[in-house]
């Protein structure tokens, strides 16, 4: 019998994680220190896997050659300041899957856009007939799908919370879209130890990898000449020396390593981000191989992310759109430049460390409403209350659809983009938008 390895966390990626560690066997302890949800309790006693819950019992936990935590366990939670005095390392799961399979990783991180460049990618991927899993912050979790019969490629989104516990893995096609401000609060509120974590993509690289990115990013250009990397795939809004992609008379052009050119107006996603998250897809696509023919007909075709710019409905002539999975105030900033007519915005949750002067002159120029959302928006209302912009303070969902009917006149959208996380109110952003929608269709 090798090590036994102990998995902090039962949600998606422990569960995952605690199976390929049985298969491969490993003896397995599952900790989870609140409630286990009934489908994850499942699956480990279908593996006859050992758990807990609401607990975490210690001699248990430091008896282990390993732990797997889980990305949402800070390093400050007591359990893990004993794991490190002990001297036990800690890994991801993503981590742990890496050593066992042959695949092919193709890996996206960045503040923004990462879910909408993941799934964009896996459809590419997938039109192209490839053998290819979704894994990481969406889908299931690599270590389940390496368990389970393995693929060719794997298309892994990567938080930063996630690749802080990463490393001997290596992306053979790292996507870093920019790094704008976001889980401060998780890094020290010092924004270098969050820019670092990001830059954690780009361990292990070979010369024969590449590494896509944003060029106009002055973050990633300013930190990109400290880090051995694969061969650079650089995506722009203009032309540029040396740009694997950027736009030209209503085109997209992608240089390299085949040419192709693809009308703006045929990509199925509209809005400059989308616009940066297809070049990225394009650009990964296009070093794996995948024809162009393919390629363009993927991005013509792709339908889009749930709780993204998610169009649910149109009332009385004002248009109801669910972005809940805008937890930071960049990815608000990218909602509200796509919208055409005045706005009324709902904002708020668990504040990250937030700074909303970066919204604040778009939140001028586009909003005729704002509404708050949260257990507590005493922040927003100090700092938006002075805007001369009428304003509804609430504290659930009902609650805020009904204060955005009254608010929005015809002609208008209502737009969900909260710049938090959502945990004051609800489970999960998905959990947030999903109750927006269900309030809306009831208007």
């Amino acid at each position: 019998m090798e090590k036994r390895i102990v998995v902090l966390g039962a949600g998606e990626s422990g569960c995952g994680a605690a199976v390929l560690a049985k298969k491969l066997g490993f003896g397995v302890f599952v900790s989870d220190y609140g409630c286990i949800a009934g489908k994850y309790k499942e699956m480990l006693d279908k593996h006859n896997i050992e758990w807990e819950e609401r607990r975490h019992t210690e001699e248990l936990i430091l008896s282990a050659g390993e732990i797997i935590k889980s990305p949402g366990i800070p390093d400050e939670a007591p359990i893990i300041v004993k794991i490190k005095e002990a001297g036990i390392p800690i890994i991801s799961e993503i981590e742990f899957a890496g050593r066992y399979t042959r695949a092919k990783m193709v890996c996206i991180t960045g503040s923004n856009g990462k879910t909408t460049t993941t799934s964009l990618i896996y459809h590419i991927f997938r039109e192209a007939g490839l053998n290819v899993g979704l894994a990481g912050n969406i889908g299931n979790s690599l270590a389940l799908q390496v368990a389970e019969g393995d693929k060719d490629y794997y298309i892994v989104e990567l938080s930063s919370f996630q690749l802080d516990n990463m490393y001997e893995f290596r992306a053979n096609v790292a996507v870093l879209m920019n790094i704008t401000p976001d889980h401060l609060d998780r890094y020290g509120y010092n924004m270098q130890n969050y820019v670092d974590a990001k830059f954690r993509i780009l361990q292990n690289q070979k010369p024969e990898d590449a590494f896509v990115y944003w060029n106009d990013d002055p973050i990633i250009q300013k930190e990109l000449p400290k880090y051995k990397h694969g061969k650079l795939y650089p995506f722009a809004e203009e032309k540029q020396n040396g740009a694997a992609a950027y736009t030209e008379k209503e085109m997209i052009v992608f240089t390299e390593p085949v040419p192709f050119n693809m009308e703006l107006e045929e990509l199925s996603l509209t809005g400059k981000h989308n616009l940066y998250n297809s070049m990225a897809a394009g650009i990964s696509a296009n070093v794996a191989g995948i024809r162009k023919e393919t390629i363009r007909e993927a991005l013509k075709s792709f339908t889009g992310v749930e709780h993204r710019l998610e169009k649910v409905a149109k009332v009385n002539g004002v248009e109801y759109i669910n972005d809940s999975k805008a937890t930071n105030v960049n990815s608000c900033w990218y909602a509200l430049q796509s919208m055409k007519t005045k706005t009324v915005l709902i904002l708020g949750g668990k504040d990250k460390g937030n700074d909303y002067s970066e919204i604040e002159g778009v939140v001028k120029e586009k909003c005729s409403g704002l509404i708050f959302l949260g257990a507590d928006n005493s922040k927003l209302l100090d700092f938006f209350g002075k805007a001369g912009i009428p304003i509804a303070d609430t504290h659930s969902m009902q609650e805020c659809v009904e204060a955005a009917y009254r608010m929005a006149k015809s002609g208008e959208t209502v737009l969900l983009s909260p710049c938090c996380a959502s945990f004051d109110l609800f489970k999960s952003y998905e959990d947030r938008g999903r109750q927006f929608k269900e309030c809306v269709c009831k208007l």
